[in-house]
Order: C-alpha cells, then sequence, then structure tokens
C-alpha cells in the first residue's frame, strides 16, 4: 500500500530509488527487494506501466494516461510526464514504410531548476 501511496502522491515517472526513497517516508523499514517485488506484482496487475528511458534506465508510472512522451531534467535527473503527442504519424515515416509506435524522449532543464538558476 505504501509504494501504491507513493505513486499517488507523485504524479511522474519514478525509478526503483525514489519509490524506496519516497515509500521509506511512509515505512521506515522498507527495502529494495520488496520495492522491485511489488512494482513487478502492481505492473503485472496493470496498475502500473513499466518504461525503459535510454538514459535513466527503468521507470514505472500509472496506467491510464494514454499516449505520452517523457521530459527528462539534466539537473535534477528527474522524468515528467508530457501532455499528449506532438508527433504527426501520417507525416513521421517515409512513403512505404508502416509506422507501428514510437517513443519520443525531450531533455532540457525542468521549470523547478531552471527557476533556481534565476
Amino acid at each position: 500500500m505504501a509504494i501504491e501511496q507513493v505513486f499517488n502522491q507523485h504524479k511522474r515517472p519514478l525509478g526503483v530509488n525514489e519509490v524506496l526513497e519516497f515509500g521509506r517516508a511512509i515505512v521506515e523499514k522498507l527495502n529494495q527487494a520488496t520495492v522491485y517485488r511489488n512494482l513487478n506484482n502492481l505492473t503485472e496487475e496493470g496498475w502500473l506501466n513499466k518504461i525503459v528511458h535510454p538514459t535513466l534506465g527503468t521507470l514505472y508510472e500509472r496506467t491510464g494516461k494514454g499516449h505520452h512522451h517523457l521530459f527528462h531534467c539534466r539537473k535534477c535527473n528527474r522524468a515528467y510526464d508530457l501532455p499528449g503527442c506532438a508527433l504527426n504519424e501520417k507525416e513521421a515515416a517515409p512513403d512505404g514504410f508502416l509506422l507501428e509506435d514510437h517513443e519520443i524522449y525531450l531533455y532540457g532543464v525542468c521549470r523547478s531548476c531552471h527557476n533556481k538558476s534565476h
């Protein structure tokens, strides 16, 4: 229940270490094995989606968000959801190619980190 609470409090994709850190604020003795086991169970149950990010590795997020992309802040090293999709799939692939799916990852500095530097 603590892991579910973590995802309900943090509305963005989280890595295992983040889940462990935030989860320990709820259950002090939470360990990494318990986090991994529950992330796997919640993914199998369809409550979480597993994302493989090219820089951040494996992340987890709540299901039901629909198609969207991620923004990776290079300062705080966190991933954030971007609403919707700006890619026009009909124009993305050359003629004769069949586009089946896509992932787009944007990189930069999030609002919070940007405001701290100004």
